[in-house]
């Protein structure tokens, strides 16, 4: 069985994520979506637990076939540590733009002085969703913009409550508001 891992902060996960994980389903016989549990990002808006929650979620919705080979995990350590313990052989990397490959060239590089059993793979993202980040979502979310079409549903009423709790409590810390 050639298993491998689709390894990310997911924070949080976006079309273009599912994109790349629905293709890599289809090239091994086992996916791991694997959300890092380690040092939160700055500007992180959910937790691990959040975003492997909502990973699952928009895996389940509307994926027929997908489930029965895309788990969602969590994991802290290195990335090549967590596929050995798996018994994974391949870690999957999507890459949007060119700006990407730089750090995943490197991040191979890495990977392959630290496990070289363990294969990284790079997909191209599809060209709808080259432009989407988990950056880029969290600004548009924070900016009261349209989610349609770059992050699942469930994705999509996260955000919006998330960012509703954010300006509920900045207005309750204001003075005067």
């Amino acid at each position: 069985m050639r298993l491998a891992i689709y390894p990310g902060s997911f924070d949080p996960i976006t079309n273009g994520h599912l994109d790349v994980a629905l293709r890599a389903a289809t090239l091994f016989d086992r996916l791991v979506i694997a959300v890092y549990a380690g040092s939160e990002k700055p500007g992180a808006l959910f937790t691990n637990d959040e975003r492997r929650c909502m990973a699952q979620e928009a895996i389940d919705r509307g994926h027929e076939g997908a489930t029965d080979r895309i788990v969602v995990d969590g994991f802290t350590g290195l990335a090549v540590e967590y596929a050995r313990s798996l018994g994974a052989t391949i870690i999957v990397r999507g890459l949007r733009a060119v700006s990407d490959f730089e750090y995943e060239f490197k991040y191979a590089h890495m990977n392959d002085h630290l496990a070289p059993e363990i294969e990284v793979v790079c997909l191209m993202t599809s060209s709808r969703h080259s432009f989407i980040s988990s950056s880029l979502i969290r600004e548009v979310a924070m900016l009261g913009g349209d989610l349609a079409g770059l992050v699942p549903d469930n994705v999509a009423a996260a955000l919006r409550a998330r960012v509703a709790e954010r300006i509920g409590a900045e207005a309750t810390a204001t003075p005067g508001a």
